[in-house]
């Protein structure tokens, strides 16, 4: 079983210049798009700046206080690239990614990298909140390429709050998610999951990149959903699977705000996968392999 570092680099032996994942903010109008290479350039930056600049050794935990962001994508994969173990809890983590308005919360890690967010990946124009370096400028100055050595599978990869996961099982865990949603290679995934837990980091990056599919993510949708799934949506040119109910034909825009955007550059019978925020609140963790 590989880890999550494998996953980007199978993404890059597979097609390095096709879009990987695509980043809309409905309230900004901001589009984001990113390849494989460029992805991956992110991710060396992150990871050298975890081993050269904080002075992070695999194992030491890193949180994550992030949306779901093009930027906190690379964060993650930076993080597991670099053999680190991913949480939400601040506190005792070698260093915290956070927001402006999540800095005071992120204070108790050893080290805080504030993000804007700002379009282009730009920094914050009157420099990071107190306390905190910005993530934007300091991550620029790192290698382009990372010298470190593929992640072995058994190491701890995720911090549940309660369990740790190996970053092999993480994968694995992606695997049957991305087998349970029907996903096949090629598929283009909408998430407009908010990334408040890692469920959704493993459904919003983790398994489109386990089942060898790109990501569209949507973040501040102006509408609701009107229908919702719980296994997902595959979708060609707007008519949905039933997963054993009744068939519906609909108008795509009036469903899900956001769905025209993953069908910019799409072929007529692309499958298109939509991934909608959990409803059921005893859903399994990422900690917890589906049946």
């Amino acid at each position: 079983m590989s880890a999550p570092d494998a996953l980007l680099a199978a993404a890059l032996l597979r097609d390095p210049a096709g879009p990987l994942l695509t980043y809309y903010d409905d309230a900004t109008g901001e589009r984001t798009e990113l390849s494989a290479t460029s992805l991956a350039n992110w991710v060396a930056k992150t990871a050298n700046l975890l081993r050269d600049d904080v002075g992070a050794a695999p194992g030491d935990r890193v949180a994550v206080l992030l949306p779901a962001h093009w930027q906190a994508a690379a964060i993650l994969l930076g993080a597991w690239t670099a053999a680190a173990v991913v949480g939400t809890d601040p506190a005792g983590a070698a260093v915290a990614f956070a927001t402006a308005d999540r800095v005071a919360e992120a204070t108790a890690a050893d080290e805080v990298f504030a993000l804007s967010l700002a379009p282009l990946g730009r920094g914050f124009a009157d420099g990071p909140p107190p306390g905190a370096r910005d993530y934007s400028v300091d991550v620029l100055a790192m290698g382009d390429h990372w010298s470190g050595r593929p992640v072995p599978d058994a190491v701890p990869g995720l911090d549940t709050g309660g369990n740790t996961v190996s970053a092999g099982d993480l994968v694995e865990i992606a695997l049957r998610r991305a087998a349970e949603l029907g996903l096949l290679a090629g598929d283009r995934v909408l998430s407009t999951q908010p990334w408040t837990t890692p469920t959704g980091w493993l459904d919003g990056l983790l398994v489109p990149l386990a089942a060898a599919a790109s990501v569209v993510l949507v973040a501040n949708p102006e509408d609701k959903a009107i229908y919702f799934y719980k296994e997902g949506m595959a979708a060609p040119m707007g008519h949905f699977q039933s997963y054993g109910k009744q068939p519906a034909s609909f108008a795509t825009d009036q469903v899900v705000q956001g769905f025209g955007a993953a069908l910019v550059g799409q072929k007529v019978g692309t499958r298109l996968v939509v991934l909608l925020p959990l409803a059921d609140p005893a859903a399994a963790e990422p900690g917890t392999a589906p049946p």
